[in-house]
């Protein structure tokens, strides 16, 4: 049988054949794509003729689509929809995905053929896709001699796999840890259709008549809001913040400790202090100095709202607070001060109509657009649904799947990606997922969404919409192909039209009444915004100080007990508090540990708030939802992806550098 993968995809936009694609295609295909790039570099190199921006630049940027199309279609599956064969090829695959980076990168002959283009009468972004080549060599050691770029490819090779093997090992710990109960009764205050949802998970896992509470990422769990019973509270609490770090096959810490050596040999091989300046040496940040500042001048702040909000709970528990107690009497407080009950505002909340008269209908206001599913088109699990995206004049703009629910196969968290990169030269247009965790009802029960869960919806669809607006020349370039600390910026932006009057009483009406969200109830959300932004930003400083803590050490001083470390670092870095553990902690940290992109760059969520902050005053300033607010902000920024400095694009976009002040008001610290 012939492997689909092996020639474009005859289907609408190039979306990957699924349906007609067994593991071991996807293996044979990367194999096959991976020898091919190298032929077609080695094409490159031997060229006799002079190298210029046709013969080399553009080479290169035509080169590797076969590649490229199986490693998307693999990657997707790995992370959405893994079986034990794909969890297997991963493993023997990502030393030889980093290997052949290897093979690219250090190639002095293409590197001196790169050198040699002349720059001066190229246009700007062709000038620029030179520059980032360039760039990149030298951030990969093209300058290090024989044994150094041995050496550094050895590292490269390790961390290929040990990053493997921690996600792997996160995924099965989070499964792991979930929270097997008896009876319902143990449950109570836990929603209703979260009940059901715990009774369903528990017969899929083998234990039908018992309930199971699956488990999210961040260490804080939503159940944990509702749950009366304390000692459930506590065993789900330490359940969730144990993870990956107490012993056993699933223990990550050695995984860990083991990564956070080799990236401190790496810097320094490369001529770095250590692995965070590495980093931040590839980010729009202008210095790793400039990092530090920002998230110091925060902490203490942050600190001090956490400490006043904690006061306020110990008042209501009437007893001495725990960290399993936090968010059960945060919810009370909502309640009791400002009236607000975000599990009685679920039912607003259902997510067919958040999708299509919330999510869709805000991006139309703002572009235009409008969405078509296409149910004639298949994923790669039946759970995923498929729209053609239109743009305002009809045309076809690119396709968006949405695979919203959790499921063993999948890992934690939420997240974009793309399956096919727009391109002005390949003649590509965008293909583009977002991946969610939330719980399936039973058959025929609605999907009701918490607040978290409806903020990342419109987050996540923030990234989309950087990909689906994509409209550069080159595909390195492409949709969020930018500095990791300014990818979040975009989906970030995209969290205001939440609240903004015109989408909110077009999508948050009650699933069963069509009654829209009282008036009343809209402003006493808007009262208690700043209630809990203590908690937030020290959890969230917690996890982005920890994640520099082990990216800032020097080769041969990696720490030998990992959750002392973990300790010691948070109390140095003034974050530490004894009820507000780390978003995530070492154990469960995978943004920074197993591939995500987000080593020593977990801070860039908080960075590119500060951008984000600046546009949504921007959008107020000049009449917020209006179509030509989102042109301009298509136009500047969403649609140049990193064509250009995404820093110049945000310039043109605000008429001057960001400012922190409106980050700090939005937050409660000023």
């Amino acid at each position: 049988m012939t492997n689909p993968l092996l020639a474009a995809s005859p289907l609408p936009y190039g979306l990957p054949p699924f349906e007609a694609l067994s593991a071991d295609m996807y293996g044979a295909a990367i194999e096959e794509g991976l020898a091919a790039h190298l032929a077609e570099i080695l094409a490159i190199t031997g060229n006799s003729q002079p190298a210029t921006f046709d013969n080399t630049a553009l080479a290169m940027e035509r080169s590797g689509q076969l590649l490229n199309r199986a490693a998307a279609a693999f990657f997707t599956l790995v992370s959405a929809d893994a079986s034990a064969e794909i969890r297997e090829l991963e493993t023997g695959l990502s030393p030889r995905f980093s290997a052949h980076q290897d093979e690219v990168y250090l190639n002095r002959a293409l590197y001196e053929r790169f050198a040699a283009i002349d720059t001066v009468n190229l246009e700007a972004e062709s000038a620029r896709l030179v520059e980032e080549y360039l760039k990149e060599f030298r951030q990969s050691g093209i300058q290090l001699d024989a044994p150094g770029q041995e050496r550094l490819r050895a590292i490269n090779a390790d961390l290929a796999r040990l990053g493997t093997e921690f996600g792997q090992r996160v995924k099965k710990g989070m499964k792991s840890a979930a929270l097997l109960v008896e009876d319902a009764a143990e449950l109570a205050g836990l929603p209703a259709d979260d009940v059901a949802s715990a009774a369903e998970a528990a017969r899929a896992a083998g234990h039908g008549g018992k309930y199971l509470v699956t488990l999210i990422q961040p260490g804080n769990q939503p159940a944990l809001a509702s749950l009366e019973n304390r000692d459930v509270r506590r065993r789900l609490f330490e359940a969730s913040v144990g993870r990956g770090s107490g012993g056993g096959h699933l223990d990550v810490l050695d995984l860990a400790r083991d990564m956070a050596g080799l990236r401190a040999e790496k810097a320094q091989l490369l001529g770095f202090a250590n692995y965070a300046e590495l980093v931040a040496d590839r980010q729009t940040a202008p210095d790793f100095e400039a990092v530090q500042t920002m998230l110091g001048r925060m902490a203490p702040a942050a600190v001090r709202n956490a400490d006043a909000e904690a006061a306020a709970l110990a008042d209501v528990a009437g007893h001495p607070l725990e960290a399993w107690d936090w968010a059960y009497y945060s919810a009370k407080v909502r309640r009791e001060k400002y009236d607000v009950n975000e599990q009685a505002l679920r039912p607003y909340f259902e997510l067919d109509r958040v999708i299509t008269d919330g999510v869709f209908f805000a991006a139309t206001a703002l572009y235009g657009i409008t969405f078509h599913e296409r149910p004639d088109l298949k994923a790669y699990h039946p759970d995923v649904r498929i729209w053609e995206v239109r743009d305002g004049d009809g045309t076809g703009l690119g396709l968006f799947l949405g695979d919203y629910y959790s499921r063993e196969s999948k890992r934690g968290g939420a997240w974009m990606n793309s399956l096919v990169d727009q391109s002005g030269l390949l003649g590509t247009r965008p293909v583009v997922t977002n991946t969610l965790n939330i719980s399936k009802p039973p058959a025929g029960e609605p999907t009701l969404l918490t607040l978290d869960e409806l903020r990342t919806l419109f987050h996540e669809f923030g990234h989309a919409l950087h990909g689906l607006f994509s409209n550069v020349t080159y595909p390195r370039f492409s949709g969020t192909s930018v500095p990791r600390d300014f990818v979040e910026y975009p989906s970030q932006v995209n969290e205001m039209w939440i609240m903004w009057p015109e989408v909110l009483s077009n999508y948050a009406r009650h699933h069963v009444t069509g009654e829209p969200l009282p008036q009343d109830v809209v402003d006493r959300l808007e009262e208690s915004r700043l209630w809990g932004e203590g908690f937030a930003t020290t959890e969230y400083l917690g996890a982005a100080l920890l994640d520099l803590a082990w990216h800032t050490l020097e080769p041969g001083n990696v720490p030998d007990d990992a959750l002392e470390f973990e300790a010691k670092a948070l109390a140095a870095a003034g974050i530490s508090h004894p009820l507000i553990p780390p978003r995530y902690r070492t154990g469960y940290f995978q943004h920074i540990f197993s591939g995500a992109g987000y080593a020593a760059g977990y801070y860039s969520y908080i960075w590119s708030e500060v951008l984000d902050a600046e546009t949504v005053d921007w959008f107020t300033e000049n009449g917020g939802l209006a179509r030509t607010n989102g042109e301009r902000f298509r136009q500047e920024l969403l649609s140049r992806g990193n064509s250009r400095d995404p820093l110049e694009s945000f310039r043109i976009l605000r008429g001057r550098e960001a400012r922190l002040d409106p980050l700090l008001k939005r937050r409660g610290l000023e």
